[in-house]
């Protein structure tokens, strides 16, 4: 039997003023036919796991496109056809096929009527196999669910683990419902349910309160003999649209109204709960404040500042304020590829005067100037060997300068933006976590798999910027639900 693979991975944050465009998935991952089984068969997320679980059940894997921008902002109609053309294109050259895995986010919105951009080509892919050929999906957790995504898959199941280090076995999990499908031993019926509660970007952590409750109900409904999956789909905030919040989705074998059942018991629970769910918000003076006694290092989580929620990840607000205090062993990496440019043209052990980060249209502080010292000049590629968020092997930040100021802080100045999610982005540079007071990094959670072993303490920081945490007072919506809590308190 033929199983196609397809992914197309976004997170749009409509907060951001430059669109998506196609040459942003030319830069960042944009992979036909079996370019995809070389990049992503020995990876650590859920395509892995479709080329793995299929390999063991005898089916034979058939790649057909896999495309990501990552987090950015809204993708145009251009780029969105383009992609979408490709994919067309590969599933009638190499079909037609007995099933589907798929793989979108869950949180892609396109301009205009297809701001629901995974509903969208979910949909055109069901009508395109037809309505007998199974599609089981996985999502990230921080997916906008729509009624639409649920109506054109069989199956979906989200990611169980924030920061997403289980996409993997997600993605073998959707294999196992697709072969019981295939061999006729289960019949899945899907529901979903959505409270009207958006759980904050802060308490998204699924190892700790208060997402492990949460986790602990759906735990229950899984372990339910005739439950096939089940999850709890977080939401993510900065995409203003109308599916944004959190949602629950329930699969059983042949039984629609169990499932609906149970995915409005877990949806009744949380509205039960929701005050729990509200965010803590320190802000950034009590955070250094906080850090200085603190065991060492202390990673500093830039809230406001996470790349991969979509910001430029070049905020300055946290090195501000650690310039003033002086003295303290600050590392911080800043997308400024001028900056870096001018280091590098200085050469290693160059003095000059640079301003760094903080030049984009939404960047909530002023550049950082000062006297530095060029001390690295690194192509800024390296690879991940363990499981960290979002399964990413190859890693690539484009050209690297490392500065240090006379006050204590050390600068990696990068001409991409670099994402946090393996202490390679600082051992590739010649840096050890250990060496520092404090690691200011640019997330919320999905630093946490790779630097909460090395971190003696951790504290999420409410900093301003595109993905500020404190969604009420900071950001501005006009499509979201209504009522939603926590805008609205009577739900």
């Amino acid at each position: 039997m033929k199983v196609g693979i397809i992914s197309i991975i976004n997170e749009n944050n409509t907060f951001l003023p430059e669109p998506t465009t196609l040459e942003d998935y030319r830069q960042a991952a944009l992979f036909l036919g079996e370019e995809v089984r070389r990049e992503y068969a020995a990876a650590h997320n859920e395509v892995t796991g479709f080329f793995q679980g299929l390999e063991a059940a005898g089916l034979q894997a058939v790649p057909l496109l896999f495309a990501s921008a990552g987090a950015t902002g809204v993708v145009t109609n251009h780029a969105l056809d383009s992609v979408w053309k490709l994919a067309v294109e590969k599933i009638k050259e190499l079909g037609p096929f007995d099933a589907i895995l798929a793989a979108p986010h869950g949180a892609a919105v396109a301009e205009g009527d297809r701001h629901d951009m995974d509903g969208w080509w979910l949909t055109e892919l069901r009508r395109i196999v037809g309505p007998k050929v199974p599609i089981v999906a996985t999502i990230d957790p921080h997916c906008n669910l729509s009624q639409k995504m649920v109506e054109a898959c069989d199956s979906i199941t989200a990611y169980r683990e924030n920061p997403h280090i289980d996409q993997r076995q997600r993605g073998l999990e959707a294999v196992g419902i697709l072969v019981k499908m295939l061999n006729h031993q289960a019949k899945p019926t899907m529901r979903a349910a959505f409270p009207r509660v958006m759980i904050n970007i802060e308490s998204q952590g699924t190892r700790q309160e208060p997402m492990l409750s949460v986790m602990r109900e759906v735990d229950r409904v899984r372990a339910r003999p005739e439950v096939l999956s089940a999850s709890v789909v977080m939401g993510y905030p900065y995409s203003d649209v109308p599916e944004m919040g959190t949602s629950f989705i329930v699969v059983t074998d042949n039984n629609p109204k169990l499932a609906e059942s149970l995915a409005n018991e877990l949806a009744d629970w949380l509205v039960q709960h929701r005050e729990l769910y509200k965010g803590d918000f320190i802000s950034p003076e009590a955070a250094v404040q906080k850090g200085l006694t603190a065991k060492k290092p202390v990673g500093l989580l830039d809230m406001g500042d996470n790349m991969g929620g979509g910001s430029p990840a070049d905020s300055t607000v946290l090195v501000h304020l650690y310039q003033q205090l002086a003295k303290q062993k600050v590392f911080v990496c800043l997308a400024d590829p001028e900056a870096q440019a001018q280091a590098r043209r200085a050469g290693i052990g160059a003095k000059l005067r640079l301003k760094m980060g903080g030049k984009s249209p939404v960047s909530p502080a002023a550049p950082l100037e000062a006297e530095v010292t060029v001390t690295g000049l690194f192509d800024g590629k390296y690879r991940e060997s363990e499981p960290r968020h979002g399964g990413q092997v190859n890693f690539n930040m484009g050209a690297t300068a490392v500065v240090t100021t006379a006050t204590g802080l050390t600068i990696m100045l990068t001409e991409r933006r670099a994402f946090p999610g393996s202490l390679g982005q600082m051992t590739s540079c010649g840096l050890q976590p250990q060496d520092f007071d404090v690691i200011i990094l640019k997330g919320v959670h999905s630093p946490i798999a790779a630097y909460a072993p090395v971190c003696g303490t951790l504290i999420r920081v409410n900093t301003p910027g595109t993905t500020t945490a404190d969604m009420v007072k900071s950001l501005v919506y006009h499509h979201r639900r209504k009522p939603l809590y926590p805008f609205e308190e009577k739900i």
